[in-house]
Order: C-alpha cells, then structure tokens, then sequence
C-alpha cells in the first residue's frame, strides 16, 4: 500500500499516541484530558492557530496555506463509551466503567498524523482545518460545533471524516453518495394503568397486556406502511414491569431505536408510532405518554465529492480496494449535521479481524493509522495542488 513514506515514519509515535488516548477514555463533551492531549500535540507539531472550547472540549485547528482559498475541514471525534474493557492489553484503559470501544482514539491518531505530514510540508494552497469533535457517541457534539458557527468562522468549504470499520478487509476503504448511515430517533413510552393482584385481574387495568399488544402492532409498521423498497428499521430494544409473579403492575414501561434514511419515512414512523400507541391505550384502558427523541440526522454523502474522496482512496490503498458504491448502514453519526451544512463526504476504512464495534474486547488496529493519515494528507494534497 503506497502510504506516505513521510507518514509510515511516524507509526511508532502515532501508536504511542493512540494508546495513550486509550488508557485514558472521556465521555461525552467531558473530553477535558483529551482535548489537552491533542492541543499538545498540535503545539509539538507547529500548526498555526488552535480554537478550543467549541462545542465545550472541541478544538479547530488550522494551517495555513501560502494563498487565500477554499478551506477543507478534516473531522475526528474523540469520545469514549461508558464500556468496562475486557481486553486485558498493556494499554487498556485506566478509567473503570470507560473505554474506547468505537476506535475515536484511532480517529483522533489519523487526524494527528495528518496534521504532522501536512504542517511540516506546507505547500498548500489554502488553509486546512483539523476538527477534534467530541460527544458523537451521545450529545451530538458535530451539530453543536455547527450552529456555534464553526464553518463560517473558519472560513470551511468541504469536510470530509472516516471511520474505522472492523471485520472489513484491512486498508480497503468503502463509502457511497448519497445516505451512508441511517437517522435515528429514540422513543420511551410510559403505560400506566391499575395494579393488583393477580388472581383479580378483573379489578385491574394490566399495562403488561397492553405493552404486549402495541409492541406487536409497532412491528406492523415497516411492513405495511413503508414502501417495501425503502429502508428501515424499528427495535424495541428494552420493556420494563412488574415486581412478583402475583402481582399486577401499576405500570410499564417500553422504548425503541427507529431508523431509516428519508425525512418522509422518518416523519411516517413517528406519525404510526404515536398512533398505534394511543389507540392501544385507549383500546386497553391504560394511559400512555410517549417521550421521542428526534435524534441524529441520516448521514448523507455529497456526489462529487464522494467520487472525489474514492480518488483519494485509491491512490493510497489501489483501486482494487476501494468500494465506492458500497451498502449503506442502519449504524447513525452526528457527523450528518456537518455533510448538512457543507459539501462533503464519510468513508469506512477497514482495519481487519476482531470484536467488533462498542464491544468490551475491542481495540483500534494501530497498523490502520498510518492509512487514514495518509488517506488525509492525500486528500489535501489532491484538493489543494501546490500553488
């Protein structure tokens, strides 16, 4: 793989950098420790202005270029989950209860490695912004540094991200125009009905029976009200009642993960769910209360500039390993906020055999770093030729 001669010399210090940043995992928009890691770093390796504090713990960092131009904003997010590790390694995390188990401390690497490469040859034409994003996993840490004004501010025209995508070959990138990964909306519902014994049901209004039944009726949904060539997905993922065998609950409590990639099918989902939901409630007698969580956006890749990132692909890792129409994903990102707001495009690099994403046994591939640097630097390179 023609990774960048100037790169591969730094995978010694990427790898260092990596596995400081997970042994020492951070939440959220808490990433205070990690956002002071990466502004040393980028101090170390002499970019021209560092913007901290967006977005909480978020950092923008430029280098400029030798002329006035169109600014390319490159994104790493660098938040942890709330994961105790099972991996037993030298470097595993030193934070009980958080580890890096979605590969942000081999995003926050790549990132690094390019901003190392392309500091130190400065032959660009125009300013480059490296974006350290926190809170993907949970707060959409990508939609608050939009609206506190990030690409204007900086002047940013395209941006481009990747994620590390294990169990796919490794060093093979892949990517699609068009939507990428799924939106995702959460909904709680909350039944209440009338407790009792059990061997009195008559005297009571069961909630149990009536989760059962809107349950059953949520998963009709999809197959009767979606167009069968669409694509999406409803999970209930967790119901919660009752606390002994002879006992009816006052209440019940259920939720789900719905996704799908159209704002029209999205608005249908919701529309059916509430109101499947309140004909249940009403048909069993309960009262219910339906708390939805509109929620990350879908992840929608710009045409020209997903061919464009399929180029940049190509030259690091050969045609061959590059699948530029590849499946879409029900998986969500909030790095959708930042393709809405500016032209751009997401890939999947591939960093081989292991557990697999938000799993307590995984752990970044370190050889992929130096790839994703590379596939950075490229990027620029290709973008911004030299003046």
């Amino acid at each position: 793989m023609p990774v960048l001669n100037r790169i591969a010399s730094y995978a010694e210090e990427m790898k260092g950098w990596r596995q400081h940043l997970h042994r020492h995992p951070e939440l959220a928009f808490e990433c205070h420790q990690t956002a002071a890691f990466i502004a040393d770093r980028l101090r170390e390796i002499g970019v021209d202005e560092i913007h901290a504090g967006i977005a909480k713990t978020g950092i923008v960092a430029l280098i400029k270029g030798r002329t006035d131009g169109p600014v390319i904003g490159l994104r790493a997010d660098m938040d942890a989950l709330p994961i105790q590790e099972i991996t037993g390694a030298p470097h595993a995390s030193t934070v009980p209860g958080k580890m890096h188990a979605c590969g942000h401390d081999g995003h926050v690497t790549m990132l690094l490695g390019a901003a190392k490469y392309l500091a130190e040859t400065r032959i660009r034409r125009a300013a480059v912004a490296l974006i350290f994003q926190p809170a993907e996993e949970d707060g959409g840490g990508g939609q608050v540094m939009v609206q506190e004004g990030m690409m204007d501010r900086f002047g940013i025209s395209q941006v481009y991200g990747i994620h590390n995508a294990p169990n796919v070959p490794f060093g093979h990138f892949n990517t699609t125009p068009g939507p990428l990964m799924a939106s995702v909306d959460t909904a709680f519902v909350y039944i209440t009905g009338k407790g009792g014994h059990g061997a009195t049901p008559h005297e009571c209004v069961d909630p149990v029976v009536a989760v059962v039944g809107m349950v059953q009726a949520i998963q009709t949904i999809i197959p009767r009200n979606v167009y069968a060539l669409e694509e999406a997905v409803i999970s209930v993922t967790q119901i919660h009642t009752g606390t002994a065998s002879n006992i009816i609950p006052e209440e019940a409590m259920f939720c789900a993960t719905i996704r799908c990639f159209k704002p029209d099918v999205r608005a249908l989902l919701k529309k059916r769910f509430h109101e499947i939901v309140e004909g249940h409630a009403a048909a069993y007698g309960v009262t219910a209360r339906v708390d939805y969580d509109w929620g990350y956006p879908a992840t929608i890749n710009h045409e020209d500039e997903t061919e464009f990132a399929a180029e940049v692909a190509r030259d690091v890792v050969g045609f061959d390993a590059v699948d530029a129409r590849a499946n879409r994903e029900m998986g969500s990102e909030d790095f959708s906020y930042m393709l809405e707001a500016r032209p751009g495009a997401y890939l999947f690099l591939g960093t081989g055999p292991g557990a697999g994403l938000h799993h307590a046994a995984y752990d970044f591939n370190d050889e992929a770093a130096p790839i994703g640097a590379s596939f950075f630097a490229r990027l620029v390179e290709r973008a911004q030729p030299v003046a």
